[in-house]
């Protein structure tokens, strides 16, 4: 009796999506995303902060770079939308969770917003792979990329006030963007020229905190 010949798969290499140039800029997002997650946990906000806003700078362009390439698969493009959601509940559900823990010296009462966030970004993106966008220019509740956006504006308030109220500061802003996120509510869509609001204002926030570094 013949043992009959495994078939070959025709299904694509894992790693050769890794060569395409939009899913690149998605993990070099993510190497920041993780670069800030170690930066929060050792205490180092302002480093946090800049691993943050350069994610989002990063998800930004991922998907301008996909929109613009010709020639893509539709496998390519499937894989490269999964990564990118993957990807963003790390970026801006986790690393803003661990930020917001460590900042508030991993007491037990800023558990809840942690998870808040973290599940309000996993329902908020969930919701986004099946419907979509809710027109061609809105979005149904906050996307989830503002998240990192307001926390390192409102950051920018830090050493003002005393640690316990900035923790309090920073607990409300938390919870403000986690129920925005799944809020029954339109938000705008931005067009790809705020590309270049974003990077002016990622530039000048990894500035200032990059100050704020070399001055402690």
């Amino acid at each position: 009796m013949t043992t009959p010949e495994p078939q070959q798969s025709d299904q694509p290499a894992m790693l050769s999506f890794v060569r395409d140039l939009p899913n690149i800029c998605s993990l070099t997002g993510l190497l920041c995303a993780v670069l800030g997650i170690f930066f929060a946990m050792v205490g180092n906000f302002p480093a946090a902060i800049i691993g943050l806003i350069w994610a989002i700078l990063f998800d930004w362009c991922d998907g301008m770079i996909a929109r613009r390439m010709k020639g893509r698969t539709d496998e390519s493009r499937a894989f490269g939308g999964q990564l990118d959601s993957l990807i963003d509940i790390i970026s801006f559900g986790i690393l803003p969770a661990v930020f917001l823990l460590s900042y508030g010296e991993f007491s037990p009462w800023f558990l809840p917003g942690a998870i808040l966030i973290i599940a309000s970004c996993a329902i908020r993106l969930s919701y986004f792979n099946v419907f979509g966008l809710n027109d061609d220019s809105s979005y149904m509740g906050m996307a989830v990329d503002n998240n990192g956006i307001i926390i390192a504006f409102v950051f920018l308030f830090d050493g003002i006030f005393s640690h316990t109220f900035s923790s309090v500061i920073v607990y409300i802003t938390v919870i403000t963007i986690a129920v925005l996120n799944v809020a029954p509510i339109k938000t705008p869509k931005f067009p790809e020229r705020w590309v270049y609001v974003l990077t002016v204002y990622v530039l000048g926030l990894t500035a200032i905190y990059g100050c704020k570094l070399w001055c402690t």
